[in-house]
């Protein structure tokens, strides 16, 4: 047979043809550790104009996976590029060994319960044997680092910094301490802050509920209707989570939004419907209503103060204005329960409104709530949907996807729910304008980064920085027992808590 390849011009080298990476992969891992190739790099860069790369940390949790090597890899090439380019280039990798990822972990595989020392030094434990296989998982990557001398978050000194980090955002006025609706799981049985949300489809069940007029008359004749026989008066609403109405205390519109008191026939019975102008042909389509009359036509600010009576539960609630109303979906009516959203808690903290949180943190309602007591949301809310039925207060009812917050760790719908918690106020001190200003002095890449950051600054609310973990940096503060305001001395008790932790880790202030 001919022998071709003396023919083909191609390249002659030493290469052996097959590669057998998991022989010569450890020893090139062995021959760079030989050299003690990183130190040698700093010595050769000693000098000369630096770059660092702020590696944000993996949590040290379960085997490295795809995800892992994509990040370590390509920040590795960076790395590399910058130091063959002349630069001091350092790499310090590090993990962040708190919070409930561990928590989750050691309450899953250990034996005993959560909380308390014993819990602590077992979620260190096994955030200590994660981070070391996964050190050498990501050495085995080819990744060049200071492996021996990585940062860990649950290093006392690291703990006593974020302690100490704490007293500067206290001192600068930025912490406040609020009771206001914030993004719950109800797996984490924790607050959530804004970075630790994501949307996913989520299928819900809308519907549309009459809250009858108490003062039928009064209604009618801010509509300027006179002569008109009904044996309903009402404002319906429209909703995606029928498990909030129990905590309502309000019904919202907006002052300037159009609106048409509506005669129409539902079931046989005459009724007058008030309902968002660009809202109302879809609304009573959604109700099967018939003949149909436009008696007026009002704007919201008219009917502001007149009430209206829940649709099961012994309790009058008002019409309030605000400006959160919109008329993209529903009825130009917007059900108020100041506990369960940011939109509703606002508006109710201007009206006075009661908050009343029925919730649990495992997400079920106490046992003494009227007419859903010990539920959980999710069998709260067809219960309310038969409740409201068998009232005649159900108008129409449909299956919604809509996009909706999940825990990104969970996955898993979240609610809002009013808590005490801790946040830093994003207006005090122009802090958002400051941080809107800095955008522009750091240089992204892909262009891209800087409008989405502007984005997320822009519309950041107060940042909820307060967790209900046990295994995590504490919020070493003392408060009054009735007003709640911090001690005098809370510089002074930060720091002793500092100096506790910096001696022998969060162990040492719980002790």
């Amino acid at each position: 047979m001919t022998d071709y390849r003396a023919t083909l011009n191609l390249p002659r080298t030493d290469f052996p043809m097959r590669g057998r990476l998991s022989e010569r992969e450890p020893q090139q891992l062995a021959h760079w550790e030989a050299l003690d190739l990183y130190r040698r790099l700093r010595e050769a860069r000693a000098g000369r104009e630096r770059f660092v790369l702020h590696d944000g940390p993996p949590y040290a949790n379960g085997a490295i996976h795809i995800g892992h090597a994509v990040n370590k890899i390509l920040k590795d090439i960076i790395v590399k590029a910058k130091s063959l380019d002349g630069l001091d280039a350092p790499y310090v990798p590090g993990w962040d060994c708190h919070g409930l990822p561990v928590e989750l972990e050691v309450e899953r595989t250990d034996k005993g319960g959560a909380g308390g020392q014993d819990f602590r030094r077992r979620c260190r434990d096994y955030a200590r044997r994660q981070l070391e296989q996964q050190r050498e998982d990501f050495r085995r990557l080819g990744v060049i680092g200071d492996w021996q001398k990585p940062y860990l978050t649950m290093e006392p000194a690291i703990e006593a910094g974020i302690v100490r980090a704490l007293g500067r955002i206290i001192a600068g006025g930025y912490l406040f301490r609020g009771e206001k609706p914030v993004y719950w799981c109800r797996d984490c049985r924790s607050a959530l802050a804004e970075a630790e949300v994501e949307y996913a489809p989520h299928l819900a069940t809308a519907i549309d509920v009459l809250f009858v007029a108490v003062a039928a008359d009064e209604l009618l004749q801010r509509c300027g209707v006179v002569g008109e026989d009904a044996v309903t008066v009402a404002v319906p609403i429209w909703t995606t989570t029928p498990w909030t109405l129990p905590a309502n205390r309000a019904v919202a519109l907006h002052p300037q939004l159009e609106y048409q008191l509506v005669a129409a026939t539902l079931g046989g019975e005459s009724v007058l419907l008030l309902l968002a102008t660009d809202l109302a042909a879809a609304a009573l389509e959604r109700y099967g209503a018939s003949a149909q009359r436009v008696l007026a036509t009002v704007q919201g600010a008219v009917l502001a103060g007149l009430v209206l009576r829940h649709p099961f539960l012994e309790r009058e609630v008002p019409i309030i204005l605000g400006d959160h109303v919109t008329a993209e979906a529903g009825t130009g009516a917007v059900h108020t329960a100041p506990a369960h959203g940011m939109d509703d808690y606002q508006v109710g903290q201007r009206h006075a409104l009661a908050v009343d949180q029925l919730v649990d943190d495992e997400g079920c309602f106490a046992p003494d709530t009227p007419h859903v007591g010990g539920l959980s949301i999710d069998d709260a809310s067809p219960a309310v949907i038969a409740l409201l039925s068998e009232r005649g207060a159900l108008l129409a009812t449909e299956p919604l996807e809509n996009s909706y917050p999940h825990c990104w760790r969970h996955k898993s719908p979240l609610l809002f729910r009013t808590t005490p918690q801790w946040f830093i106020g994003m207006e005090h001190g122009d802090l958002r304008k400051c941080a809107l200003a800095a955008v522009d002095t750091v240089r992204w890449v892909p262009d891209s980064g800087a409008a989405r950051m502007v984005a997320m600054l822009t519309g950041r609310p107060d940042w909820c920085v307060s967790r209900q973990r046990t295994w995590g940096v504490p919020m070493p503060l003392y408060v009054h027992r009735d007003d709640g305001s911090l001690h005098p001395r809370t510089p002074e008790l930060l720091e002793h808590a500092a100096v506790c932790i910096e001696r022998g880790g969060i162990e040492a202030w719980d002790e």
